[in-house]
């Protein structure tokens, strides 16, 4: 049976991967996209959802709009990356699919709720704040979920939006806060997996041999983002971040880590957002996350692109 998945998402071109992928995926029943402000502010996001779906040619998938804003902070987007649609690259019709009216949050607490518990898997691309605005609206949820796995966060690898915080934990920490506290089992992919797996111009280059609509958009948006991490890290390629919590979903092969507590600093200005990850279990906080640290990255590109040839 098909394990049932949200996906909570600020499209992006990485998170565009990441739904192409799920959709492509007859493993995953995607019972909804929920947008939220990261990336791009709300409106691209929940446009950027509904474009993907279309592209996928999954125009049934339901797609709703969830927070428009972090829990406390002013929303900081990523513009510079992603450019000023959030999905810079391919040129993209305007979607004829249209948003489901119920609000995001409302939609997650409510499936959580009318699923069999235990079923229902989120699948988080951006920040937390849907999450946490679930759990605090249903706190009744943290029991049935299956398990959370996100990107976010990072340790050795530091941070990429300052020296020691990752994107989505930055923009909403005290979100990322309600999230590692709820009890919930979860699955983290931090920017030390997903700096492991690059688009290099030869996995580009699959993706052009496929010969299709989603294969070319892909390629547009991987020449289009891959710029700014080539510019930063002077690697071949950058890393391909969202698309490994879904092949995570399918393939849990091909990734390693460990059991670890995982803290989110809300408070300090310099280290603020930071996942203070418990590796070497040094405290006695008790475990809380799933840290992965490896991944196969060529079996990653192997899967990634041969759903991608599908839809």
């Amino acid at each position: 049976m098909a394990r049932k998945i949200i996906i909570d998402t600020d499209p992006g071109q990485d998170d565009a991967l990441a739904i192409l992928l799920a959709l492509a995926s007859p493993e995953l029943d995607v019972l909804g996209i929920v947008a939220v402000a990261g990336n791009v502010p709300l409106p691209l996001t929940q446009n950027n959802s509904l474009k993907i779906a279309e592209l996928a040619g999954k125009p049934e998938t339901k797609v709703y709009a969830g927070a428009c804003k972090p829990l406390i902070r002013p929303l900081v987007t990523a513009e510079e990356v992603h450019g000023r649609t959030g999905l810079d690259g391919p040129d993209l019709p305007e979607p004829v699919m249209k948003l489901h009216k119920q609000h995001g949050v409302d939609f997650i607490a409510e499936t959580v709720l009318r699923e069999e518990a235990g079923t229902v898997t989120l699948c988080v691309l951006g920040p937390l704040t849907n999450i946490a605005l679930a759990l605090n609206k249903a706190p009744e949820i943290a029991s049935r979920i299956q398990e959370i796995v996100l990107m976010g966060g990072g340790f050795f690898e530091g941070g990429n939006i300052t020296p020691t915080a990752e994107f989505n934990f930055y923009v909403d920490p005290e979100a990322a806060k309600v999230v590692y506290a709820s009890g919930v089992p979860i699955v983290m992919m931090p920017l030390d997996v997903t700096h492991k797996v690059l688009t290099t111009a030869k996995r580009i280059e699959a993706f052009r041999s496929l010969g299709n609509k989603v294969g070319d958009a892909c390629v547009a948006m991987l020449e289009f983002y891959e710029r700014f991490d080539e510019e930063k890290y002077g690697t071949d390629g950058g890393p391909l971040h969202d698309p490994n919590v879904i092949a995570y979903l399918l393939k849990p092969e091909l990734y390693s880590g460990r059991h670890c507590n995982v803290e989110i600093e809300t408070a300090s200005e310099l280290c603020l957002g930071m996942s203070v990850i418990d590796w070497w279990g040094v405290t006695k906080r008790p475990k809380n996350a799933i840290v992965m640290r490896d991944v196969d990255h060529e079996g990653f590109f192997t899967l990634l692109t041969e759903r991608i040839a599908t839809l």
